[in-house]
């Protein structure tokens, strides 16, 4: 494992890929804040003023929520999902850059990267030619997945699976665009942020060493057939959890878009020598008598299938679902060999467009539900975990600063 990491470092110019997708960019026609407030009638100027080579966008998500457990409210609250801040933009034809900070994250630096968790993007990216690009930095991790890809902004609720993985790291990655539609991704980034601490719920494993290259090695192809209206993320990677402990993911994403509608199915798996989605560990309850430990030799599968609809230049309509599963594939400790639960979600989302002209602006009304049957296995554990649902009505709006 040690010598693929250093081969792959050393084999590849590694180069960028369109990372996760900027809600408003600088192609569009919305005038920005700064545009509005500053000679906001004088074309001329404004003609002059697309010409800054940096821009800022302000991202903004709240909502009031009413929780139940079960079919029994809980409480009602609101809530500030997210709140962004994004910059990014060209030195010149070849050099360009994005930082991104999340403002509902940690803001301590971690040991590995140095950097804080709230600070999803900060890289700069060489562009060699149309048909390689370079990037270096913290980044978007290249997994394949229509849900993992598409900003966070336009997504309700997650899957298990994409909100367990850390998907923002620092590395190196690249792309080589063999046609507009068709290119191959290679990436290497750290595998976490910091220290095993950071990453397991009750520590690494006794008698388990730490990885000497805690490395994730990714392969991703995106094609694009039938005038982009079918769209293909696959991804394949490969990483070092501690010593003799390896983690392999497959992602894939089959995505249809054309017109009013879009439609995904995602395949999400992976399989962990040390259970880094932290899942099934978490499963371990109070009153068994013995102390908690990190699980090993955990697997997870996930599908996700997504509708949307815009019916309406104003409207758009969605239904989604995610079936989930969480399983041992050998046994180790207590933990026994065999599936431990199984998990869904159902939504239903509204989303209102109240100015056709700004499409960063919008109001939703959501419902969730999410399910989970626990086996043998987790109940040995005294495991516990409830049915919940969630209503939200919120407003999603993306601030063109600059």
């Amino acid at each position: 494992m040690k010598r693929l990491f250093i081969a792959l470092l050393l084999a590849f110019p590694f180069c960028a890929y369109a990372q996760n997708e900027t809600i408003i960019s600088v192609v569009d026609s919305i005038p920005s804040l700064v545009e509005r407030m500053i000679h906001k009638n004088d074309s001329a100027y404004r003609a002059n003023f697309r010409e800054i080579k940096s821009h800022i966008n302000l991202e903004f998500y709240t909502s009031a929520n009413a929780y139940f457990t079960g079919n029994e409210f809980d409480e009602m609250s609101f809530k500030i999902n997210r709140v962004r801040l994004e910059i990014y933009g060209r030195l010149n034809k070849h050099l360009s850059y994005n930082f991104r900070q999340s403002f509902n994250r940690y803001s301590n630096p971690y040991s590995l990267d140095n950097l804080a968790s709230s600070i999803e993007y900060a890289n700069i990216t060489w562009h060699a030619s149309d048909r390689f690009r370079m990037v270096a930095g913290k980044q978007f991790v290249a997994l394949g997945g229509h849900e993992a890809y598409i900003n966070a902004l336009r997504v309700r609720e997650f899957s298990e699976f994409n909100s367990s993985v850390a998907v923002y790291q620092a590395g190196l990655m690249g792309v080589i665009q063999f046609s507009p539609s068709q290119q191959l991704i290679l990436q290497v980034v750290n595998n976490r942020s910091g220290s095993d601490s950071d990453l397991y719920l009750y520590g690494r494993p006794d008698g388990i060493g730490p990885a000497k290259v805690p490395l994730l090695a990714t392969v991703n192809w995106n094609g694009n057939f039938l005038d982009d209206a079918l769209q293909f993320r696959y991804a394949a990677s490969v990483g070092q959890l501690a010593k003799g402990k390896n983690i392999y993911y497959l992602t894939c994403g089959n995505t249809y878009e054309k017109g009013p509608l879009l439609a995904y199915l995602d395949v999400m798996y992976s399989r962990e020598g040390i259970d880094s989605q932290q899942r099934i560990t978490a499963l371990q309850g109070q009153g068994r008598g013995m102390l908690p430990v990190t699980a090993q030799n955990a697997q997870y599968l996930t599908f996700i299938a997504n509708v949307d609809y815009q019916f309406h230049p104003k409207w758009n309509a969605y239904l989604k679902g995610a079936y989930e599963t969480g399983s041992i594939y050998e046994e180790n400790g207590f933990f026994k060999a065999g599936r431990y639960i199984t998990s869904w979600n159902a939504q239903a989302c509204l989303e209102w467009f109240p100015f056709t002209s700004d499409k960063g602006f919008k109001v939703f009304a959501h419902y969730l539900y999410k399910g989970h049957e626990l086996t043998e296995n987790a109940l040995a554990l005294m495991a516990v975990k409830p049915h919940t649902q969630r209503v939200s009505l919120g407003i999603v709006y993306v601030i063109p600063v600059l």
